[in-house]
């Protein structure tokens, strides 16, 4: 009798345990490396963010795969380097595009994941394709709401580009837009975790924010809570921030009262580092310290990112600091969810879940690269410790990221071995990768060649 009341008691805990966890993805826009707490801040509290951190392993050499906007979505998309399907610039607002947006070619993270017996939902900016064969719905996502191009007005009402006014969507259907959006983001991943709870078939929502991408707008009482910082657009950007953490906070809570959290996988990071805007009459008002560079370089600044994976059910918190990318998210879901054996065999990202839970010692991943500009533009390349930087036509640059994180130490005239082995694993890589399939709305970005 003890033993049967015993696995009574017993059984709960591991149907959690064997039960495939939610997935949940979130992506802050254009977040300064330095600019949330758990990374150091002491200008920009991020409360929220700073709880999911304590209950997560922060990856302290985490990246993602390109400097800029779209194409790190494009990986994200596909655990795929997006050099290799040509998706290396951002589309411009293009509805009559049929090649501006993420390849039809490649499978998707959300496709495989309904394959896995997911439910599967987008919040926020998509930013891989205005065409309608490219909408959320049609790459995998049984429920989208959000903003289709690369960013948007904040409020109702406000002024911007085309691509920045256009209405909100819900799966496929316009809708005006009411309120903030980064509340209204907030609230909308908040209702599916709550509308999918207690659902036999497991969730994955993809949570993308364009908070804190300018333009600069946030709401008056939030900028007030920043008045001690001098610089103005600094004042917005970190009230932009904090409004970003408290919708996290309100999809956080969310997760807790459904009873959630111990079984959700989550994964956050920024699409790319802090932006400095100087050529636009902005200041730098983000702080990618102690970082080199911002937004669009292959320095540190552009890719290393604020990085966390939650899965308390799993995954006892820390720290881990061997490289790790985002293509990574893709099969490491589907290892969690029972799912490898759905995994393409074409993937750059690999399953991090041994390496994340002890046990698998060693790196995940050998190199890392990066490319921006296509063939002949600026790359870097990571392998252990020693990164080599290579700005177009320039000469190489070669750092050791363990001692000089900054990168203010050029060892290429001291190690002309190493330069030599990551120029040709340069070399290497660039034979499975394409030129950009499509430029970048400001052009200036190498076009494909015509056969």
């Amino acid at each position: 009798m003890r033993f049967f009341l015993l696995c009574l008691l017993l059984a709960p805990c591991a149907l959690l345990h064997a039960a495939k966890p939610n997935v949940l993805v979130i992506i802050a826009d254009d977040l300064g490396y330095n600019d949330v707490g758990f990374q150091g801040s002491k200008q920009i509290p991020t409360p929220h963010l700073d709880k999911l951190a304590a209950r997560s392993l922060r990856c302290t050499n985490g990246y993602v795969s390109h400097p800029f906007c779209s194409p790190t979505r494009a990986g994200i998309m596909t655990g795929r380097y997006q050099h290799r399907f040509g998706h290396e610039n951002n589309p411009a607002w293009l509805p009559e595009s049929t090649t501006a947006g993420l390849s039809l070619e490649e499978t998707t993270f959300p496709a495989l994941m309904k394959q896995a017996g997911y439910t599967t939902g987008a919040v926020g900016k998509w930013h891989l394709g205005a065409h309608p064969q490219f909408h959320p719905n049609r790459r995998g996502f049984d429920e989208y709401f959000g903003v289709l191009g690369g960013g948007h007005v904040y409020f109702p009402g406000d002024k911007g580009g085309q691509e920045y006014q256009i209405p909100l969507n819900r799966n496929g259907k316009d809708e005006p837009q009411t309120k903030y959006l980064t509340d209204h983001f907030g609230e909308e991943a908040a209702a599916f975790v709550g509308r999918h709870a207690g659902e036999a078939r497991p969730w994955m929502l993809y949570l993308a924010f364009n908070a804190p991408h300018t333009p600069l707008q946030a709401p008056q009482e939030w900028i007030a809570k920043f008045a001690g910082i001098a610089d103005k657009n600094r004042q917005v950007y970190a009230a932009m921030v904090a409004t970003m953490d408290a919708a996290i906070g309100t999809v956080l809570a969310k997760l807790d009262e459904t009873k959630q959290a111990e079984n959700t996988l989550i994964y956050f990071v920024s699409d790319n580092g802090g932006p400095h805007l100087s050529s636009r009459n902005l200041t730098d008002f983000t702080d990618n310290t102690p970082l080199r560079g911002a937004k669009g370089a292959v320095y540190e600044g552009g890719m290393r990112v604020p990085f966390l994976v939650s899965w308390p059910a799993k995954i006892k918190p820390g720290t881990y600091d061997q490289p790790v990318i985002a293509l990574d998210f893709l099969p490491t879901s589907l290892a969690a969810a029972d799912s490898a054996g759905l995994t393409p065999k074409n993937l750059d990202g690999v399953n991090l879940l041994p390496f994340l839970t002890g046990e698998k010692s060693g790196s995940p991943h050998d190199t890392l690269f990066w490319r921006s500009g296509g063939p002949g533009g600026n790359n870097a390349v990571r392998r252990g410790n020693m990164k080599l930087v290579r700005l177009g036509k320039a000469e190489p640059e070669l750092y050791d990221l363990a001692a000089d994180v900054s990168e203010s130490k050029n060892l290429a005239a001291e190690k002309p071995q190493i330069v030599k082995e990551l120029t040709a694993a340069i070399a290497e890589w660039e034979k499975g990768t394409i030129p950009p399939t499509f430029e970048s709305p400001r052009g200036g970005q190498p076009k494909k060649k015509k056969k």
